[in-house]
This record gives structure tokens, C-alpha cells and sequence, in this order.
């Protein structure tokens, strides 16, 4: 099959064919450093680090582009706030990024381009809109005329009276049209400011991903990325700048979003104030949770957040991780077993799981269907285990397969993360008395409920090994 995906700009799915043979150029919105990413953002990301793994899997050669916006009126606001010049307190949260997002297992972009060091190109661009009729400049501020472009909102879908309507717009007499956006901004005191050619400034928001993306993927790269909520006003206004500077080339081929993260119903977002930032969800929960979390759902389907589907992911992820640990060491014993027909059904079972995965995955990466698969060859691999003592070149490549395709999504199923403990004198206490109680089972000779123990602590991660110095426990690494 071959891959799919859902165009927002045609509202349908497309076979993907991209710009170059097996190479394709991807540019996803990057955060606004002012901030923690919230768990809203974090789905976005996770959707298309996922996204460029499974492009990396099909054989593509992939260019991925992800900007920090890092001058901003929230980040100037934030900066007053915690007294911090804005530039240092963008970069501040750039570093805080790239801890959060290591712990998601976040691939590095190929080029993570900040706003500010790219400057001069917005100027050339906005000075070229300018040279064609589409950009005004009004006392210092330049503006894009959208009126001035026919095409204006052919990705939302909008005219411009449904977009004056329900658009945030601001209150400015001096532009030609409601709906005209800022290309430049005129300095105010104490706003970080750059030379222009309409006196000192700082870009608009939109201008600079038009600028970055055609730096680094230049015009009708492949696919152009970001949450639903980007959409408009934000891509919208960048088709416009874009393509009215490039004289009607096409700025990108292909257009996707994910769909909000919600709680209650309600979108996620720090405007509204009912979020969480990826760092607080880290301190009770692993990163490999949380991302295992995101993508239990298709991205383009809404994800409403708690604390319970939380606890539901990581009882999925350590199901998984169990088989592959349980397949491990029957791999490591001594012995083989050549049982033709268990082989001929385990290579099977990886070949079926493959099989279903990558249909599911060329289906607009549909990562939920995905799941099914792993599941199921997990289910197999599982049932083998306990019924046979010991290993098979079977076993061992439905193990590798089963642990390439979690990879696939960004999931390391054979080393799963540290377990956390928030109160080590709490959990002492806790496995004295698990001790105690084995103890007692094997004085009383019941060796069946000290097996039981031992087995059920070792599937928490958690090893008892008896010792002529007595039992003993530690966290499994």
C-alpha cells in the first residue's frame, strides 16, 4: 500500500509523492520561548516526530525544520514579568525545550532556526511584498494587504467576512482592511529592536516561518506542519506572504494538523489556563508514558486529557515492554527449541504484525491501528513464552520485530525507563514487609506463594534474590 495522508489544504487523503524522489523537506511550527511547552504542544510534536520516523522507516532521506520563535509580544510580557531581558528569556526556555523534549524521545531537528537570527531575510521578503502592492507600510508598521490577495483563506476555508467575524483582530485604524496583519512592528521603549527600512522593529509572527522555511527547504517543499488551532490565522497568513512574494509558486505541497489535546471537552491552551506543561506531567509520569499516551489516538482526532488514560498508557507500554523482557530471557537460556511449527507460527505473527502496522501507518499514519499490531504480536509472542522453556530463532526475530516497530514510534521497548520513586523510606518500608511475608511463606514451606511473590514484584521491575545472607531486592535497570 502505498503511503496516504490527509491534505488540509484539499480536505482529503492524497497519496504522498514528494518534491524529490525518496527526500522529503518538512517544516513543523516550533514553540514560542516564553513558557514550559504544555502538553497541547507536546502532542504536536510527538505527532510529527513520529511522522519523520516512519518516513526514515519507508526509506526517506527526511529534511525536518522546527523554529523557535523567540522574539514575541507573550515573550516581552513574560520577560517583564520575571524581570529578564526577553531575548535571554527566550533563550532561557530554548534549553528547557530540549530537556523536555529528550525525555519525549524527540529526535533534533535537522535545523532548529531561531527568529532572530533571521532577521535580514524577513526584510528582503516583507520588502518584497511591499515592491509588488502586498505589503503597506503605515508610520513604522508594515502591513500585508489580504484583499490584495485573491487567494486569501483557501486553506481554513474562510472568506474574509466570516474571518472578521471570528477572528482575534487587532484594533489598528491605520490598516487598509480589518483583516491586514503585521509584517513589521515599530519598537516600542524597552522592546528588543532590529534596523529596517521602516526604522527600528521586530517581525510579525508569521513573517518568520515564511523566511525559515524557504531558507532551509526553500519554495514547494513537502509537507507543512502544526496544530489545528496554526491553521488560521497563522498558516493561513503565511500561504498569503509566501506564495504573494513567490508570485503564485506554491509555498508547500502538503498541509497537516493535529487535532487539540482537551480537557473536558475544552482545547488545551495557556490562554485559557487549563494546562499542563510537559515538566509537571514528567514528574509523576515517564516521558516514554506520556508519548506512549499521545499517540494512542489518530492526531487528527480529538485527545481529551486525564489522569486515568494516563494510568491506562503506561499499563499498555509496560504490557509491551514485559514481552519483549519475558522473550529476552528465554533468548539468554541455555538451549534452543526447534519445534518447526511453533517457528513457522511466530515468524508469522512477525511477519503479519509488520504487515498490519505498515498498513495502518500508510493510512495517514493512523499510530492507534498501529498499536493493534504490536499488541498482537506481543499477545503471541507471550503465549510461546509460557509454553515453552526455552528459546527459538522464531522467538528472536518476533521479539526484534516487535521491538524495531515500537522504535518506529519512538518507543524503546526493550529498555524501559528508570522507575521513578518519589519516597524511597515509604518504599523500604513497603518491600520489608513483602519480604517478611515471603519469608514466612517459605518457612511454612508454601513455595508456590513465594514463587508467586518473586514473580509478581519481578513484573513491577522490582528483583528478589535469595541470599545465605537472607532475601534482598533492588529496582531493575
Amino acid at each position: 500500500m502505498s503511503l496516504k495522508l490527509y491534505n488540509t489544504m484539499t480536505r482529503q487523503k492524497e497519496q504522498f509523492q514528494p518534491r524529490e524522489s525518496k527526500k522529503v523537506a518538512m517544516y513543523v511550527c516550533g514553540p514560542t520561548t516564553y513558557n514550559y511547552f504544555h502538553a497541547g504542544n507536546g502532542r504536536m510534536f510527538v505527532v510529527f516526530d513520529m511522522i519523520r520516523r516512519y518516513l526514515m522507516y519507508k526509506g526517506y532521506e527526511v529534511r525536518y525544520v522546527q523554529n523557535f520563535t523567540d522574539v514575541d509580544d507573550k515573550i516581552i510580557q513574560r520577560g517583564n514579568v520575571e524581570g529578564m531581558e526577553p531575548l535571554a528569556l527566550g533563550q532561557k526556555y530554548i534549553e528547557e525545550y530540549f530537556k523536555d523534549a529528550l525525555a519525549l524521545n524527540l529526535l533534533p531537528a535537522t535545523v532548529h532556526p531561531k527568529a532572530t537570527e533571521h532577521i535580514p531575510e524577513m526584510i528582503e521578503i516583507i520588502q518584497g511584498l511591499i515592491n509588488t502592492g502586498l505589503g503597506y507600510e503605515v508610520e513604522g508598521d508594515v502591513y500585508f494587504a489580504v484583499d490584495h490577495f485573491p487567494d486569501y483563506g483557501k486553506l481554513s476555508g474562510r472568506t474574509l467576512e466570516d474571518m472578521k467575524a471570528g477572528a482575534r483582530v487587532e484594533v489598528d485604524e491605520r490598516k487598509h482592511y480589518p483583516m491586514d496583519f503585521a509584517l513589521w512592528k515599530k519598537a516600542k521603549p524597552g522592546e528588543p529592536a532590529w534596523e529596517s527600512p521602516w526604522g527600528l522593529g521586530r517581525p510579525g509572527w508569521h513573517i518568520e516561518c515564511t523566511a525559515m522555511s524557504l531558507k532551509y527547504l526553500g519554495a514547494g517543499f513537502d509537507i507543512h506542519g502544526g496544530g489545528e488551532d496554526l491553521a488560521f490565522p497563522h498558516h493561513e497568513n503565511e500561504i498569503a506572504q509566501t506564495e504573494g512574494y513567490l508570485k503564485g509558486q506554491t509555498f508547500a505541497r502538503y498541509w497537516m494538523h493535529n487535532a487539540f489535546l482537551t480537557i473536558n471537552q475544552e482545547k488545551m491552551s495557556k490562554s485559557l489556563g487549563n494546562f499542563f506543561t510537559v515538566r509537571e506531567l514528567l514528574v509523576n509520569y515517564p516521558g516514554e508514558v506520556i508519548r506512549f499516551y499521545l499517540l494512542g489516538t489518530h492526531y487528527r482526532s480529538p485527545l481529551d486529557f486525564n489522569d486515568q488514560n494516563l494510568v491506562m498508557a503506561q499499563k499498555g507500554l509496560e504490557r509491551l515492554q514485559t514481552s519483549v523482557r519475558l522473550a529476552q530471557e528465554a533468548i539468554e537460556r541455555v538451549g534452543s527449541l526447534n519445534n518447526e511449527q511453533s517457528q513457522a507460527e511466530l515468524l508469522k505473527a512477525a511477519s503479519d504484525a509488520r504487515e498490519a502496522f505498515e498498513k495502518a501507518m500508510d493510512d495517514d499514519f493512523n499510530s492507534a491501528l498501529a498499536y493493534a499490531a504490536l499488541f498482537e504480536l506481543a499477545k503471541t509472542m507471550n503465549g510461546y513464552v509460557q509454553e515453552h522453556p526455552a528459546s527459538s530463532e522464531g522467538l528472536v526475530q518476533a521479539q526484534k520485530t516487535l521491538i524495531e516497530l515500537g522504535e518506529v514510534l519512538g518507543l524503546d521497548l526493550l529498555h524501559p525507563a528508570n522507575i521513578q520513586v518519589e519516597n524511597e523510606e515509604m518504599m523500604t518500608q513497603i518491600m520489608d514487609a513483602v519480604l517478611q511475608i515471603r519469608s514466612r511463606s517459605r518457612q511454612k514451606k508454601d513455595w508456590e506463594m513465594a514463587d508467586f511473590i518473586r514473580d509478581v514484584m519481578k513484573e513491577k521491575g522490582i528483583l528478589i534474590e535469595d541470599t545465605p545472607q537472607g532475601a534482598r531486592w533492588q529496582i531493575k535497570k
